[in-house]
């Protein structure tokens, strides 16, 4: 059987070629974006196939990826050899042939590591963000539980205004509300997406049950009466400003219009309520106990807003609760972060969130691939989000300014405490 080898490539204006009217394979926008992210990227290196009628016989996709980015003409082989019947097949041939290669998912894997680590963007590969996630995450990645959190120390080491880098990952202690602290976070770069979990202003952490078990829990911020409305305000502003993406702002029920209210005067638009719904409720005096939290999702109005997740998911989101939330009173499940992360972001995007607390965005985006942006302004829960990723990622914190790990400045500060406190009980004689 003698084999036809085609050797000429011809440039042709796009209206030169003809769609063929019975072509089986579908298109939908998002895999013909992905066919232009290719063409921009590697550039159009696979040619359409047309017969002597200038009818395509394979390249439907990349023919509408052409249209999206607005090209003029196109690289063509034309098949003039071919029978009728052989390019009927080929049209289908050309695809389902395709389709029956498998994987070595060890190579993938490695290779895909490697482009990673190179600081491409995997998005243009082809993968979805899910099948990426599942490829690229390490089994073992996690060193502890994903909701295991340490306890807070009596004294905090971390001071105001620090910086702290925590591999691909900033962390500052700082205010929300300050514009300067804002953008000395972020170093001049655009968070993709925010998840945050601002104060309630229902003053958490200071009931009698955590007085009777001599806890202290209380979230700074968080007893402001009616100047939480400002506050609100103020943080909100600042995020819009260094963020360009989805916006997920978690707040309690009975200050929902407040959260909503300030987003809107603060340049945000809001789209829904996701309801996250708990399996269990906490005992309050209510007649009807709370077993859900509302978290606002929005963007910036005037910007656009990313999204790869799923269209069949709902409003209400089913995650339990922490089985050990008595650290911090308002903690979240970092699977319930995780989704949002993953629904509105990309790998290796920035994700911005101006109220730390305990760290779960943090190790959200540790999971995930992303890169977090975190502020807490209270230190010794800095102190815990530092600690805490410590302990999952197996990696160390530095502290940006100098390059000195977490570890050899906290054991310098303990003892320097120490000696004050020390000081602090000599009996000064008459």
């Amino acid at each position: 059987m003698q084999t036809t080898f085609v050797e000429t490539v011809e440039q042709w204006p796009l209206q030169q070629l003809i769609p063929y009217a019975r072509n089986a394979r579908t298109h939908d926008d998002g895999q013909v974006s992905q066919i232009a992210g290719s063409i921009a990227e590697f550039g159009f290196v696979n040619p359409i196939l047309v017969g002597y009628d200038n009818v395509i016989v394979a390249g439907h996709g990349r023919l509408m990826a052409a249209q999206q980015l607005g090209l003029e003409k196109v690289p063509v082989i034309v098949l003039a050899h071919l029978t009728e019947a052989q390019r009927k097949a080929l049209v289908i041939a050309d695809n389902k042939i395709a389709e029956n290669a498998g994987w070595n998912e060890d190579l993938l894997k490695l290779e895909l590591s490697e482009i990673e680590e190179l600081g491409f963007d995997l998005d243009v590969i082809g993968f979805s963000d899910d099948e990426l996630n599942e490829l690229l995450e390490d089994e073992d990645a996690g060193l502890t539980d994903d909701d295991e959190i340490p306890e807070p120390e009596d004294q905090a080491i971390r001071q105001p205004g620090e910086v702290w880098q925590l591999g691909e990952h900033r962390l500052l202690c700082g205010d929300a509300t300050n514009q300067d602290d804002m953008e000395q976070l972020m170093d001049g770069d655009l968070a993709d997406m925010v998840f945050t979990d601002p104060p309630y202003n229902v003053d958490y952490g200071n009931t009698a049950k955590d007085k009777m078990r001599g806890k202290d829990r209380r979230i700074l911020n968080d007893n402001l009466g009616e100047s939480f409305y400002g506050f609100l305000q103020a943080v909100l502003g600042n995020l819009l400003k260094v963020s360009k993406g989805a916006c997920y702002i978690c707040m309690s029920s009975s200050e929902l219009d407040t959260l909503q209210q300030a987003f809107r005067d603060a340049g945000g638009k809001w789209s829904t309520f996701i309801i996250w719904a708990k399996n269990t409720f906490t005992l309050g005096r209510s007649d009807y106990q709370r077993q859900y939290e509302p978290i606002l999702y929005g963007w910036g109005e005037g910007n656009d807003h990313f999204w790869c997740g799923a269209r069949n998911q709902g409003d209400v989101w089913f995650f339990n609760k922490p089985v050990k939330n008595d650290l911090h009173p308002t903690m979240k499940p970092v699977e319930l972060v995780e989704r949002a992360v993953r629904n509105s972001s990309k790998s290796r995007d920035i994700v911005l969130d101006p109220f730390g607390g305990s760290g779960s965005t943090l190790i959200a985006c540790e999971k995930s691939g992303r890169q977090a942006r975190l502020m807490e302004l209270d230190p010794k829960y800095v102190d815990v989000i530092i600690r805490r990723w410590q302990d999952y990622s197996g990696n160390k914190a530095v502290l940006a300014a100098t390059d000195r790990s977490f570890d050899e400045i906290s054991e310098e500060r303990s003892v320097l405490n120490e000696a004050k406190n020390d000081q602090a009980f000599v009996e000064v004689p008459e």
